[in-house]
């Protein structure tokens, strides 16, 4: 059984901010697209806009990608028609920002798409956290919060535990409820449950 506890955010951490880029100058989601455009920045580059800020995306290492593999065998066969998932592929969202998080799942059909999804679109975001643990706790849980998505995965490699946050208000979620090894962590997109996933065949 889960262990349930609430969870709310402030501003932007000091993690956040010795991330950002130099000079800490803040643009619009249009002047980051015109960045791409005239290949100041590429698609690839290890950088997503949060807030209006260009952040350096950690580095992976092999557990990271190892949760995504096991992602893609274990969480994206439960989803059911019209939803389908998008990994590592930017999200928009209100704060100026398009971050990329580790798994999207959206509503489809996907032609229906001519620009990135929107919080309307997403049903779940999901992070794999290693290094990054305090960044996806605190920075990236205030965004998705302030954004209304409403259901958020933390997959804490370090203490081999699924973390899902919902109940999204103002800069935090509510409701948070941690999932232990050995346990198994409903998928549930617009209030209704189309599964359920091992903790054990995430974080092996």
């Amino acid at each position: 059984m889960p262990t349930t506890t609430a969870t709310h955010t402030g501003p932007q951490s000091a993690e956040f901010m010795a991330q950002v880029l130099y000079p800490p100058r803040r643009i619009t989601v249009d002047q980051y697209h015109k960045l791409l455009e005239i290949g100041y920045l590429e698609h690839g580059d290890p950088i997503e806009l949060l807030e209006g800020y260009m952040v350096h995306k950690m580095p992976r290492g092999f557990p990271h990608d190892r949760v995504l593999d096991r992602l893609d065998r274990f969480l994206v066969p439960k989803l059911t028609d019209p939803w389908f998932a998008r990994s590592q592929r930017a999200i928009t969202i209100p704060t100026d920002g398009e971050p990329e998080p580790d798994l999207a799942v959206v509503r489809g059909p996907m032609d229906r798409f001519t620009d990135h999804p929107r919080p309307d679109d997403i049903g779940l975001l999901v992070e794999a956290a290693d290094s990054s643990l305090g960044f996806d706790r605190f920075d990236k849980a205030r965004l998705y919060a302030e954004a209304g998505i409403p259901v958020y995965w933390i997959v804490n490699i370090p203490d081999r535990q699924i973390e899902v946050l919902t109940r999204p208000a103002g800069p935090g979620y509510v409701q948070r409820d941690v999932y232990p090894a050995g346990s198994t962590v409903p998928v549930v997109l617009d209030g209704v449950q189309v599964g359920a996933v091992a903790v054990a065949d995430i974080i092996p």
